[in-house]
């Protein structure tokens, strides 16, 4: 039994985000945590290699200026408006903890990445969830209504569902005195980034990953991108708690990835004909399919239960991730693996509907 009587208050009032299952059995098939099928380009390794020296008794750049600039440069913006932390999440720690702590609640969808609750428990940030549509997309009209803050990922997640880039300027337009967060940590397999609006809107904020089209998850990278003036703050808060959070290797790695234009390109594609090619054979045996921008599906299918068709991929020794939550209680969600791998994924499906 735990002893928490040296617990500060809130520590038991929080509901910590929880992440989808890491296997121990390697012989399982990884299809619930959307990394990347493919490997980090060639051009990242050899980048790690040549930073495996003396210097490593050395402190990292604090500003970490080689990866700044490589994300500058990639997304045509200057350096004074770029931030980079320890991967997406700690950067969206550190939004929240710069732009969320209001008297007004913030904005999110009610079916989104659960990690922004987690995030409000943490910081002591109020908060109004925005209930999906029916057919589980965001609707910019119901954002037009005080808030202190707006955050979503495009495409949101799990549903992979993608707002057009008017749609997000329309949501700016009309909150324009509240801090707007987009998370793209999928934007990459289908969708336009807003980054382009950012010389605009002052108010925009927009986060990325190199965890999933760039194949570092293990790398742990993240930046956001934005006004000058927001990227100061989140630099304060950042000097406040780690002046030091991207490390050498992820600094010179993740400056590796963005260099290698062609292969980001090359996998992105793949990940994507491998998505369209999914939904189609998916659809074939009478799943629903939530149209995706993201390197995930989320799928039902009238006639099979959700947790029995979870079951049954993990006796079969796939791994697919399932949300206890009311709206996508029949919903699994299913990450893009290499061909072969949806492939066998679909033979395992077809053993449940053929008994």
């Amino acid at each position: 039994m735990e002893n928490n009587k040296y617990w500060s208050d809130i520590i038991g009032k929080l509901k910590p985000y929880i992440p989808g299952e890491q296997p121990k059995n390697l012989n399982l098939l990884k299809l619930n945590t959307n990394e990347n099928p493919y490997p980090p380009s060639p051009k990242v390794r050899d980048a790690i290699i040549s930073e495996l020296d003396g210097r490593l008794r050395l402190y990292p750049d604090p500003n970490a200026e080689i990866l700044k600039k490589a994300v500058a440069d990639t997304l045509n913006v200057e350096t004074e408006q770029v931030f980079v932390g320890n991967g997406s999440d700690e950067v969206l720690a550190h939004i929240f903890h710069a732009f969320f702590k209001q008297q007004t609640p913030i904005l999110f969808p009610d079916v989104t990445y659960s990690f922004y609750r987690a995030y409000c428990g943490l910081y002591q940030v109020p908060y109004e969830l925005v209930p999906l549509t029916e057919d589980l997309s965001i609707s910019i009209s119901d954002y037009q209504k005080p808030n202190g803050g707006i955050i979503f990922p495009n495409p949101n997640a799990p549903t992979g569902r993608l707002l057009s880039l008017p749609a997000i300027e329309t949501l700016l337009k009309g909150n324009k005195d509240s801090v707007v967060v987009v998370d793209e940590a999928y934007i990459d397999f289908g969708g336009e980034s807003a980054t382009t609006l950012i010389d605009v809107y002052p108010n925009l904020l927009v986060t990325q990953s190199l965890s999933k089209s760039r194949s570092l998850a293990g790398l742990r990278v993240g930046f956001a991108v934005g006004n000058s003036s927001l990227i100061t703050a989140l630099n304060r808060i950042k000097n406040s708690f780690n002046s030091y959070p991207v490390d050498r290797l992820a600094i010179v790695g993740g400056a590796a990835a963005f260099h290698d234009k062609a292969y980001f390109e090359k996998t992105c594609q793949k990940v994507i004909e491998s998505r369209e090619i999914l939904t189609i054979s998916l659809a074939d045996l009478g799943f629903f399919i939530l149209p995706s921008a993201a390197n995930f599906l989320l799928v039902t299918h009238n006639k099979k239960n959700a947790v029995e068709l979870l079951k049954h991929l993990r006796d079969k020794g796939v791994l697919v991730r399932h949300f206890d939550q009311p709206r996508l209680k029949q919903y699994l969600r299913i990450s893009i693996g290499l061909p072969e791998q949806n492939e066998y994924l679909l033979n395992v499906i077809k053993t449940l509907f053929n008994k």
